[in-house]
């Protein structure tokens, strides 16, 4: 399975791409698209649409991974940052993929094996999990690794669930 993660940001936005059987991940791409500083905030939402775009075209993931909430205090962030995930959500609908969305809790106890991991833990394991020579840079792509990362665990515990529900394996 292919997985875009993404973790939306108006300054940069992280994505990671991997492949992943559910046991064995495999990096495929990863960074930051990075917004110009000068834009008004629709243009730097248009960069951010037509990057995806171009990854989804040239990579083909079969499901994208994003963060479900956002915890932050300052209002007018995550009023951006949902502005964000609008956009991440309307291109991957137009690319006729499917969203699943996981907290920071899930993401970090998949990948760490702790809920409240510091980014510096998720980090190293995303490091560890894709053997990887160097911690991903920018952190927004390591935590949309991470959320790739997740998704993979999540869809091979639900195949393992949907295997012992089955009739036949009674």
């Amino acid at each position: 399975m292919r997985v875009l993660g993404v973790d939306c940001g108006s300054q940069t936005t992280g994505y990671g791409i991997i492949d992943s059987d559910g046991h064995c991940h495999r990096v495929v791409d990863f960074g930051g698209i990075r917004t110009k500083r000068q834009n008004d905030f629709a243009q730097k939402l248009l960069s951010i649409h037509e990057r995806l775009r171009q990854l989804i075209e040239l990579h083909l993931p079969q499901a994208v991974a994003v963060e479900d909430q956002f915890y932050l205090n300052n209002f007018r962030s995550v009023l951006k940052l949902g502005e964000v995930k609008g956009v991440v959500l309307l291109t991957a609908a137009q690319a006729g993929l499917p969203v699943f969305e996981y907290s920071p809790l899930e993401v970090k106890s998949a990948v760490t094996g702790y809920g409240h991991a510091a980014k510096s833990q998720v980090q190293v394991m995303v490091r560890n999990l894709l053997n990887l020579n160097d911690l991903p840079h920018p952190h927004d792509a390591a935590d949309a690794l991470a959320l790739a990362i997740c998704h993979t665990l999540h869809q091979a515990t639900n195949r393992r669930l949907k295997s012992a529900l089955d009739p036949r394996c009674k």
